[in-house]
């Protein structure tokens, strides 16, 4: 191939945008020279290397789109810590068959027992597997829904919060609502009842939840019967992971301080 047809092709992959393919560009027609590598065989491995980085690309941009305050995963959650029930439905949660199946999980309990951490991490396990995903507490969520209606935008909202394949909403609970706060959350989250999945985090049980919908024990019925409808129900009530992990921290500083003093007597 010549040099003006080569910088040619440069230009149009620059324009094209196929970043992997104007870099492998060089290396793969070098080595189908010497290997005397078909036309047919070139071309596709440059395509395979534009698909790859894309793939990866695309995942980078679904992780950061997700909006997780932190980037917490599977692997590093110490499992023998978390609650009994936590440990025994874990491994069928993290299949992720409960996403392809329309289900919710919902993680209630005690505050520190792992439940935000097991959220973040089926939701990055789902973004790694091509999934759209959003991450979202259930304070932002409800002034979100409050400003969008304000502003006559709200169907918009809507359609989009319908078409991700998994919602993650923390921290219900941590604030009660009043009528219609709570109205118009128990229609969001209605929206995707049956058709996609969305994780909750509570902090309460099931039979204090009328204590966050502003004592509404009609409404609460109604959600709870929504949203616990062929769901995954995890009982995370136990004793403080992140407690434990304080412990152990302020244990290892005063060990420290400790060997600091005996050191300089």
């Amino acid at each position: 191939m010549n040099k003006e047809t080569l910088e040619h092709i440069q230009q149009i992959s620059t324009e094209l945008r196929l970043s992997a393919f104007r870099k492998d560009l060089d290396q793969v027609i070098t080595t189908a020279l010497k290997e005397g590598t078909s036309f047919e065989e070139v071309l596709l491995n440059l395509l395979l290397a534009e698909q790859q980085i894309r793939l990866v690309n695309r995942r980078k941009a679904q992780l950061r789109n997700a909006g997780f305050p932190q980037l917490k995963y599977l692997q590093d959650l110490v499992r023998t810590e978390l609650p009994a029930d936590a440990m025994a439905q874990l491994p069928l949660l993290e299949t992720l068959d409960f996403i392809d199946a329309g289900q919710n999980v919902i993680l209630g309990g005690s505050p520190g027992t792992g439940k935000t951490h097991i959220a973040i991490g089926l939701g990055i396990k789902a973004c790694q597997q091509g999934k759209s995903v959003l991450f979202t507490s259930i304070p932002k969520m409800l002034t979100q829904i409050r400003e969008c209606h304000s502003s006559r935008t709200l169907r918009a909202l809507e359609l989009k919060f319908e078409k991700y394949d998994l919602v993650i909403c923390d921290e219900l609970g941590y604030i009660s609502f009043d009528k219609p706060g709570a109205e118009m959350l128990f229609n969001h989250i209605s929206l995707r009842t049956g058709i996609k999945s969305t994780i909750i985090t509570s902090n309460k049980s099931f039979e204090k939840w009328h204590e966050i919908f502003g004592m509404d024990t009609v409404l609460t019925a109604a959600l709870l019967d929504r949203l616990t409808h062929k769901s995954f129900l995890v009982n995370m009530n136990g004793k403080s992971y992140r407690m434990k992990e304080t412990k152990s921290m302020m244990g290892s500083k005063n060990v420290n301080k400790a060997v600091e003093i005996t050191a300089n007597t």
